[in-house]
């Protein structure tokens, strides 16, 4: 992990040293390869927009990388401001602002990152949280985005579902698998394994073009179950309100066997 130092944004306050990763600098360019803007971002917008309480009030994401979901849902909910540790990711966000995607970029960490004012929305989707190793740190990211929400507001997060990853496995603690993507002669291959008693995931990417070309890329992550999410939101002030495996508003209730785990909570 390293560490680098950022100038203070204004409205905001964080420490002076911010720890990066890593992420941007191995996936930042290829990373819209990965998760293209199809029919996922279509549904992960609209049901972030039904489930903002005001859009008035104000939206944050906590790692915001690309602006994959926050540059389309300013255009519906209105200036989002979207922190994240990686410059690199946060130059791919800068490159693909216009004028009716007003996206804030602030870099900055999601354990640590406060503002002068509170909001409606926080959300924190694409297991970011799972990116925060520790109990500790995840618990921490929650708080912070529990004290930028105004009284209703609501936090959504969206990280692995541990059961199914678990369930992937069988038993073992390697596996390999191949996800085909639409474009022909595309796809990802991944490597994976549970590090022991099953919190700790290690996945090693290998990304096929169709040119024959590839790129690599690694990530660890912890897995965090809904359960200890709900006890992190309740330390932190908030309320457990609905749970959902996947982002299509048709989708199947949360499951065990559900892709996703999609956690929302509210501010008395």
């Amino acid at each position: 992990m390293s560490t680098t130092t950022t100038p203070r944004t204004p409205g905001a306050t964080s420490n002076d040293t911010i720890d990066d990763i890593g992420y941007g600098r191995q996936f930042g360019d290829w990373y819209h390869r990965l998760f293209p803007d199809d029919a996922s971002v279509v549904a992960e917008v609209e049901r972030l927009v039904a489930l903002h309480p005001d859009p008035a009030l104000g939206t944050v994401e906590f790692g915001v990388g690309t602006g994959r979901i926050a540059l389309p849902l300013a255009r519906q909910v209105g200036p989002v401001t979207g922190v994240d540790s990686s410059p690199e990711m946060l130059d791919v966000l800068r490159r693909d602002l216009t004028d009716d995607t007003p996206v804030e970029p602030v870099h900055g960490d999601i354990c640590t990152y406060t503002a002068d004012l509170t909001v409606g929305l926080v959300y924190c989707v694409c297991a970011t949280l799972s990116m925060l190793l520790t109990p500790e740190e995840q618990q921490l990211a929650v708080r912070r985005a529990a004290d930028l929400l105004a009284p209703g507001g609501r936090l959504v997060i969206e990280t692995h579902n541990k059961p199914a990853i678990l369930a992937l496995h069988e038993g073992s603690a390697r596996a390999t698998y191949f996800s085909p993507y639409p474009e022909p002669g595309t796809g990802l291959q991944s490597h994976s394994v549970l590090l022991p008693e099953g919190s700790l995931w290690h996945l090693s990417h290998v990304w096929y073009e169709a040119d024959g070309t590839t790129r690599v890329g690694t990530e660890i992550s912890r897995l965090t179950a809904p359960e200890e999410m709900d006890s992190y939101a309740r330390a932190a002030g908030l309320l457990p309100e609905n749970r959902f495996g996947d982002w299509p508003a048709d989708a199947d209730p949360y499951s065990l066997d559900s892709p996703l785990a999609i956690c929302t909570y509210v501010k008395p």
